[in-house]
Formats: structure tokens, sequence, C-alpha cells
């Protein structure tokens, strides 16, 4: 007979610890979930506000994600596979969006993208208006979650074997092509995760996007504006109703990324 294995008490110690944290995590949650009645979603649900902003919030999140990844993994990879001076520095550098206070963040941005900058300038001859529109939503989002594309796929590309991309070279193999046929494909489950991580993140962003953009709303700000305005009872069937949704999208992309290539 095989014997079970004897549960140690500093494993108890542990496992009572993961529960606190588990439920620290799950009980306001559950708590705003079960507070709102079905009626009460079905009817949020219906408002036109509300689905503009929900609309608004999930393509300026994705449009972020996208757009900026053009440069993001380029430059995740040149982190990962080259040295060069202040490299530490530029690591430094590529987080301090998670650091720095969001509001701050949109701040800083909006010196840069205002009307009377250089670059609001050249946006407005083009059409396109930064402050108080969507795509100033879109670089606020990208500005606080960039770094999690960033770093998930440097980390991807970190652990690809060398030694692969430098047989292939030798074998004639250009650089751009060994990129896009052994690098990507071997890290590309960590870059999926870097862009759910930067979509979800841009998705709940707040305080940069509340300076740069009030209207048109993402679902965040229409949040905090029912909470202030009306309370608790009217603020929350939205908060329930956009966590659904995202939880939703979150999990579908979680599935998609968790599938195993055919062989």
């Amino acid at each position: 007979m095989i014997k079970a294995k004897k549960l140690e008490p500093v494993h108890l110690v542990f496992a009572f610890l993961s529960g606190l944290i588990l439920l620290f995590i799950v009980a306001p949650l559950a708590n705003m979930f079960l507070s709102c009645t079905a009626e009460q979603l079905f009817q949020t649900a219906k408002e036109k506000e509300v689905q503009a902003s929900i609309w608004i919030t999930l393509f300026a999140s994705m449009t972020a994600t996208i757009i900026f990844a053009l440069g993001a993994i380029p430059f995740a990879y040149l982190l990962a596979r080259k040295e060069f001076p202040f490299k530490q520095l530029v690591n430094g550098i590529i987080d301090l969006p998670i650091v720095i206070p969001h509001s701050a963040a949109g701040i800083a941005l909006l010196g840069l993208i205002s009307r009377d900058s250089l670059l609001g300038k050249i946006g407005s001859s083009l059409g396109i208006q930064f402050v108080g529109g969507i795509p100033g939503i879109i670089i606020g989002m990208a500005f606080v979650s960039i770094p999690f594309l960033i770093n998930a796929a440097r980390d991807g590309f970190a652990a690809v074997p060398e030694r692969l991309e430098k047989a292939a070279l030798n074998l004639g193999a250009s650089p751009i092509r060994v990129f896009f046929t052994i690098a990507i494909p071997l890290a590309w489950r960590s870059i999926v995760s870097g862009f759910i991580l930067m979509w979800s993140r841009g998705m709940s962003e707040f305080g940069a996007v509340l300076i740069i953009t009030y209207h048109p709303m993402i679902t965040p700000i229409l949040i905090f504006e029912r909470f202030g305005a009306f309370g608790l009872k009217y603020a929350r069937p939205v908060s329930v109703l956009f966590i659904t949704i995202c939880l939703l999208f979150f999990i579908t992309l979680r599935m998609i990324s968790a599938r195993k290539p055919h062989a």
C-alpha cells in the first residue's frame, strides 16, 4: 500500500494564509455580484451610455495593444538578445509607468499631446484630436500598460535557446527570418500573455485617461462619475457588468493561449 504523505504543520499554515489571500481577493467581488439583481444588470446593459463606454474601453485598449506591440515586441527582442551601454537603465525606464502615479502620468502626457504642443498641432493638421478624443484614450492606456507586454515578451525571448538562432544564421537565414520563424514561434506564449496583460491593464486605466480625455467616457470613468453623483447603488451594476465582460474576454484569450499547437 502507498502511504499517504504526511501533511507538515508549516503546510497547514501556508494553506491557511493562502486561504486568507484568496478570501481577500474574492470576498469584495462576490459581495458586489451578490448585491446586484438580474433586473438591475439587464436595465444597466440597455443604457446607451453604458454600451458606448464599454465599447470605447474595449476598442481603445485593444487598439493600443495592437499598435504599440509593433514596436514593443522588437524592442523586447533586443533587450533579450543584445548587450549595450545603460541596458539596466533602459529596463528601469520601461517600468516607470508602473511606478509613477497614473494621475501624474496623465499630466505628463497632456503636456506632450496638448493642442499647443508639437504633437498636438501635427495631430490637428491630420484631423487627429488627442485631448478629448479616442486617440488620447489610446495613448493614455498604452503608456500605463506597455511595460507588461515588453517585460513578458522579453522573458519569452530570453527563454528561447540562442543556439537555435545561431544555427539558422549559420545556415544562411537572415536575422529577420530568424526573428519571425524561430524567436516568435518559440516565444509566442509569453508574447500572447503580454498582449493579454497589456490589454487588460489598459482597459482598467482611470487616472491617466481621466486627465487626457474625460469625454467620451471609458467605463472606469463612468463608474466613478455615477458613484460620485448617485452613490454606490447606482455605480455597482455598471461595475458588475463591466467586470463580467472583461472576465469573459480574459478567459477566452487565456484559453486560446493555453492551447497546444498541433504537431
